[in-house]
């Protein structure tokens, strides 16, 4: 019998679908297999949350190492295609969207990813709803983002329309040790290309200004951290704090890594959510 949690049938289905959230706004969010039905089944899919700067396409090579499994992602407010509000980018409401996205999707409960800060406002879903996440994989993401950041003075000076060099420039804050497609690069060019100047700065500010989450309150789901070894931005004692603030959570450590671990190692983090949610969801 096919697991609930993964998708229906050998022939797999896709789509882009346009969602109105009750926030206000509507997003474009990926779909992975029937998810309608693995819903009614009690299944619960994997929701996948991206990076500041960048959209949901920068799972795609993620999605294709999971080929079987029921999955959902979305644009995050301002990022991507989706709508871009003059307001609304603190931690609080960009995880208010994700709650949003639940209850227009029909999602009852589902197994969280987020990548760098999209590990942020994961945590900060698993914090204030608890009962939407049955499980947590953070990927490379922070315990705190707390207080302005060096980089974020140069941004006072950005402005619209943004420059193809400004955001091919951004992309060298991030080492990267492991070859990573020149094609994927270019689609990460687009999404910060796709980013009005004010959104760049609101949503940066957003995080920066934020409580972090687990100061505002325990994570009881099952959790998996992923970090790489050579994150010259996330240091590995706040990793060690993270996993120790969620009890019974596990962090594996990826040697010869930076902090784009979703970037660099996709089959390998694929790997390790199969085998961590098929512990996890006695599969």
């Amino acid at each position: 019998m096919t697991p609930a949690w993964r998708a229906y049938s050998g022939s797999m289905e896709s789509e882009v679908r346009t969602v109105a959230l009750r926030t206000g706004i509507s997003v474009p969010c990926f779909v992975q297999g029937h998810l309608e039905q693995t819903v009614d089944d009690g299944g619960t899919p994997l929701v996948l949350l991206h990076a500041w700067g960048e959209s949901w396409r920068s799972f795609e090579r993620l999605i294709a190492a999971l080929p079987d499994w029921v999955v959902v992602a979305p644009d995050l407010r301002g990022h991507g295609l989706a709508e871009k509000p003059s307001g609304g980018y603190s931690l609080l409401e960009v995880a208010e969207d994700v709650v949003a996205l639940f209850a227009a999707l029909g999602l009852v409960r589902a197994n969280v990813l987020g990548s760098s800060s999209g590990g942020y406002v994961a945590q900060q879903l698993a914090v204030t709803r608890p009962d939407l996440v049955a499980s947590l994989i953070l990927v490379g993401a922070p315990l705190s983002l707390h207080g302005k950041p060096a980089f974020a003075s140069e941004m006072d000076s950005l402005a619209d329309p943004i420059s193809e060099d400004w955001v091919r420039d951004s992309l060298s804050w991030y080492r990267l040790l492991h070859t990573v497609p020149a094609s994927y690069i270019e689609d990460r060019v687009q999404d910060g290309m796709a980013m009005p100047a004010a959104v760049w700065k609101s949503s940066l500010r957003g995080y920066y200004e934020a409580v972090p989450p687990t100061e505002l309150g325990a994570i009881s789901a099952p959790t998996l951290i992923l970090w790489g070894a050579h994150d010259h931005l996330v240091p590995r004692h706040h990793e060690e704090t993270l996993a120790r603030r969620i009890p019974g959570s596990r962090l594996k450590v990826y040697e010869e890594t930076g902090h784009l671990v979703l970037w660099e190692c996709p089959e390998r983090v694929a790997g390790d959510v199969e085998g961590f949610l098929g512990e996890v969801l006695g599969g």
